[in-house]
């Protein structure tokens, strides 16, 4: 098994952390991974992206031009990376960032209306946790014991009260995530 991922928005979307979130949890598992940020100095506001590698394998390099799951939050990112989802692959995008329909019928695509679900749960900060959930049903890679402990690993130990609401999130996410074509 190998998920090789790309998750990308703009800066504040918890892109970062949801990317952190998941490689922590494949580590919990026992899986080799690779976590690799990239974003400007304007990170909040200005586009950002994580590749996360998950794989029972050794893995041989971070780089990757191509990828098996791209879950896009924002329009600048589906343009840069819609084309760059194998064949087969999944693309995953919250309905609020997106402003065109999603060109390729070679891939499987979802919508997870995170912003919408996080208003409803009054907290803006469970939008990642929202698209996290939407995954996870698509592609159950990680097991949700191994998230929380993911999420205990990635937040400061003062938003450990946190978690609960989290773990809410996610599974609304699982429920809410939607298949396009």
């Amino acid at each position: 098994m190998k998920h090789e991922i790309i998750i990308a928005g703009f800066g504040g979307q918890g892109v970062l952390s949801m990317g952190k979130i998941l490689a922590y949890s494949g580590l919990m598992e026992g899986k080799e991974v690779t976590w690799m940020p990239s974003y400007g100095p304007e990170q909040r506001g200005g586009t950002a992206n994580v590749t996360v590698i998950l794989s029972d394998d050794p893995i041989s390099s971070p780089i990757l031009n191509e990828y098996d799951i791209a879950i896009v939050l924002n329009q600048p990112s589906l343009d840069k990376f819609e084309s760059k989802v194998k064949p087969g692959g999944i693309l995953i995008y919250d309905g609020y960032g997106i402003h065109t329909e999603i060109q390729r019928k070679d891939i499987n695509v979802y919508r997870v209306d995170a912003m919408d679900a996080a208003a409803e749960m009054q907290n803006a900060k469970a939008f990642n946790m929202l698209i996290l959930g939407g995954l996870l049903k698509v592609v159950p890679m990680v097991k949700m014991e191994n998230v929380l402990l993911g999420l205990k690993k990635s937040l400061p130990e003062r938003h450990h009260n946190l978690i609960p609401m989290n773990e809410a999130a996610i599974l609304k996410g699982m429920e809410i995530i939607q298949k396009i074509n």
